[in-house]
């Protein structure tokens, strides 16, 4: 059982860690963040993992803890000898997981590495003498590129701000980074603002702002469910300061805000596509509008950009307005002028693997969307691409891929299965679009996969079009990542394209 007391004073860097009992299960980034912060501060850490990178293996004891590999099926006699006083656990650990529930059922305080990393906020200070503000993003869909896009208008602005949290930085390197922040831009996955959802006051995070972009069925497997995964969600606004911002098209996210618990005074802003109302970020004759932080909000807009910049930046995609609009919100809440906004747009480009275009050749475009890995960010990349071959299929994660197919996957221009969980795919297409040519590749087709994949696709279009990969699910099925996914396409679609495109391609539906 945890002293509570004395965890409930852990409050700063310069609280008393010395000799506290952590154990921290899993050594991947943020485990190693984590171990390496509190082997700093003094506490004793075992860190408990499956298996580990050689590099981290080597620096645990490096810096001063303990590490034991095996299964984690079961508590290991390590951990249950080692009586800690807290777990920190790595955002994969999922409630249901032996070992989480073990804990919970001993009653031993779990934390996750956020909640670790506000409670050391203090470590590098503004020169005001006060920790970083933290502003909060998360959403099924659109969190990194909105994080990134948001730490970008923040610099513009003349602020120091960092992005980190799911984006790949740990929170924990970035409040130790001794050149000191204004903002810490924290990306949470839905994973991680359960484990928050666990702490004990003084372990949560106040944001100046927070957003939910989106919601839509995610990670169903690991939450136990979708009340589950919203209420994880819905924490990203629990005690806002100033800015709340929501999505005025998707009616869960407005909720979330009506029911928080927020700082009095914290203000709701919306955005959207539409015409923004007083409080609102949105869009007006092809303009991006600020009715929010504006004085005269109410009879008029401030201009931030327009549609027609953005498109010739490659940005007008109309998810990723959505994105710049809420990033926009969460910038201006800081004080970020207009002008700022809309110069450091013109400079701003999205990262390898979200829609991004990897050829045009002989009238078609291959475009690699391999982060769209749920149907709520497949159904806004199809609508961006009216009429393309669409690559889909992996892991499906337990989630209903039906009304994806029957509503944008219909005017697809054709569709190519794979992955492990083809069979769903496949008769979501007979059932709801059997009008839309469909071909299948199996494992242990002939050849590289994406090669197979280029040459049936490029088969599929007469004449001009886009092929679009965006599969809808998960990678590690066949790859290592969403991220190599992306890559061997691009790969294949190269040498498709070196080749002379002269190959025979077999686009018939249904091709084995």
């Amino acid at each position: 059982m945890s002293d509570t007391a004395r965890l409930d004073g852990l409050i700063s860097w310069h609280s008393d860690w010395a000799g506290l009992r952590v154990a921290v299960l899993g050594l991947s980034v943020t485990g190693f963040s984590a171990a390496d912060t509190l082997t700093e501060l003094g506490a004793e850490v075992l860190v408990l993992s499956e298996d580990a990178a050689e590099e981290y293996a080597r620096l645990v004891p490096v810096i001063g803890a303990r590490l034991v590999l095996g299964p984690l099926d079961a508590p290991p006699e390590a951990l249950r000898a080692f009586e800690p006083d807290v777990i920190i656990a790595s955002p994969g650990f999922a409630p249901s997981h032996p070992v989480i529930a073990w804990a919970r059922a001993a009653d031993i305080a779990l934390w996750g590495d956020v909640e670790l990393a506000w409670r050391l906020r203090d470590k590098v200070l503004r020169p005001d003498g006060t920790p970083a503000e933290w502003v909060l993003i998360t959403g099924t869909n659109g969190k990194t590129t909105t994080t990134q896009i948001t730490a970008t208008l923040l610099q513009a602005g003349g602020l120091r701000a960092a992005p980190c949290g799911n984006i790949g930085v740990p929170v924990l390197d970035a409040i130790r980074d001794p050149s000191g922040f204004d903002v810490l831009v924290v990306e949470l996955s839905s994973h991680q603002l359960w484990y928050l959802g666990l702490s004990a006051p003084a372990g949560q995070p106040v944001p100046y702002a927070a957003t939910c972009l989106n919601l839509a069925d995610d990670h169903l497997v690991w939450h136990g469910g979708a009340a589950a995964y919203r209420a994880a969600k819905a924490l990203v606004y629990r005690h806002t300061k100033v800015a709340c911002v929501y999505n005025r098209d998707d009616a869960a996210t407005r909720e979330m805000v009506e029911e928080a618990d927020v700082v009095e005074g914290a203000r709701a802003i919306g955005f959207g596509l539409g015409t923004p109302g007083p409080s609102d970020l949105g869009t007006v004759d092809g303009i991006l509008a600020d009715r929010a932080f504006h004085d005269d909000r109410r009879h008029s807009a401030l201009e931030l950009t327009t549609l027609e910049e953005l498109h010739a930046v490659g940005l007008s995609a109309p998810h990723i307005v959505q994105n710049i609009l809420a990033a926009s919100a969460l910038a201006r809440s800081l004080g970020v002028e207009p002008a700022a906004i809309h110069d450091a747009l013109q400079r701003f480009a999205l990262d390898a693997h979200r829609i991004q275009i990897v050829a045009e050749h002989r009238g078609i475009r291959w475009v690699d969307d391999s982060k769209a890995t749920n149907p709520h960010a497949v159904a806004s990349s199809l609508r961006a691409y009216p009429g393309a071959v669409w690559i889909v299929g992996g892991d499906l994660k337990g989630v209903e891929i039906d009304d994806l197919v029957a509503h944008a996957g219909s005017t697809a221009g054709g569709a190519i299965v794979i992955g492990v969980d083809r069979e769903p795919v496949l008769a979501a297409f007979r059932r709801h679009a059997p009008h839309v040519p469909v071909s299948e590749v199996v494992p242990g087709d002939t050849g590289e996969v994406m090669d197979r994949v280029v040459e049936i696709a490029a088969g599929m279009i007469d004449g001009e079009g886009t092929v679009l990969l965006a599969p809808a699910a998960a990678s590690f099925d066949q790859f290592r990542s969403y991220a190599d996914r992306g890559e061997r396409f691009a790969r294949a679609v190269r040498e498709w394209i070196g080749r002379g495109s002269t190959d025979d391609a077999d686009g018939s539906p249904d091709a084995r």
